[in-house]
């Protein structure tokens, strides 16, 4: 949980970093490869093929080419069609598909315990409602709908990927990352624009500091966490980082915030995660005795 705790408070400063100085600005294809590239760097020292067979490699590298590579192709776009707290409140559904493709992944049957736990996760969520319908809203919440599923396929596939081979963190990061970076080359390749790169030194500044902070530590402790905890945990968690990033948005740019909604929204968040520590966990305990 401090992991995941720790991760939520810095990736909620990425998401106005980019809404504000990036999108529509940088070329969001060089921005992705620059962050990747970047966080795969930290953990070049640590990658290791030797004694570690085919099936485990592909594994955390399809995790990485899922979490990190596809799912920024999506999320960097969403900025052009929706506003920061929009990209954030749109998170609102990680939590199912976090539950559900877990359950799918271990080839069980659903757990009803975890999908309410995570249904009242997303209640929470939904309570803050910031909504403006515009021109291209619904194509924008289709594109970070598609970035949340991808972000939920690639943690849940790290995690698995760790009960069935399980290794060093350090070394399965390293894994997870070239997953990622061979997704943002042949991105940049394909779509990149050379006249659109950074101009200011805040552009850089912010790309740096996405790529080391927030991509590769952040990333790095938030898939420890997430080996740490039970899917339902995981699920509620993914949702934590909206109240959070909705505040330091306000905060920082100065909007105002619906205090009503966005207490109460918080308030049910964290209900939800009493709830399920207190009695679905319990369940489960239950049912394996």
């Amino acid at each position: 949980m401090p992991f995941l705790i720790i991760t939520t408070v810095i990736w909620s400063f990425s998401f106005s970093l980019i809404g504000v100085y990036l999108a529509g600005q940088v070329d969001p294809w060089f921005s992705i490869l620059m962050r990747v590239g970047l966080a795969t760097l930290l953990f070049v020292p640590f990658m290791r093929f030797s004694g570690i067979s085919f099936k485990a490699c592909i594994a955390f590298m399809a995790a990485g080419a899922c979490q990190l590579g596809i799912m920024y192709l999506f999320y960097y776009q969403s900025f052009l069609y929706l506003t920061v707290p929009e990209v954030l409140l749109f998170g609102i559904t990680m939590p199912i598909y976090v539950t559900l493709i877990y359950d799918l992944l271990k080839g069980q049957s659903l757990r009803w315990g975890y999908l309410f736990s995570a249904l009242l996760a997303v209640l929470g969520a939904g309570v803050i409602n910031f909504s403006h319908p515009r021109e291209n809203f619904w194509f924008g919440m289709l594109i970070i709908q598609t970035a949340n599923f991808f972000f939920a396929l690639g943690q849940v596939g790290y995690k698995r990927a760790m009960e069935l081979y399980p290794m060093p963190s350090r070394q399965s990061s390293a894994l997870f990352y070239l997953g990622a970076l061979c997704v943002a080359i042949v991105a940049w390749l394909l779509l990149g624009n050379v006249e659109q790169l950074p101009t200011t030194s805040v552009q850089w500044g912010i790309l740096v500091w996405l790529g080391l902070g927030a991509s590769g530590m952040g990333y790095f402790m938030w898939n420890y966490g997430a080996g740490k905890v039970d899917a339902g945990t995981l699920a509620i968690m993914n949702n934590a980082m909206i109240p959070v990033g909705l505040m330091v948005n306000f905060l920082i740019w100065q909007e105002e915030p619906e205090w009503g909604k966005t207490l109460a929204g918080g308030a049910i968040m964290l209900l939800s995660l009493w709830i399920h520590k207190r009695w679905v966990v319990i369940e489960d305990k239950m049912v394996k005795a």
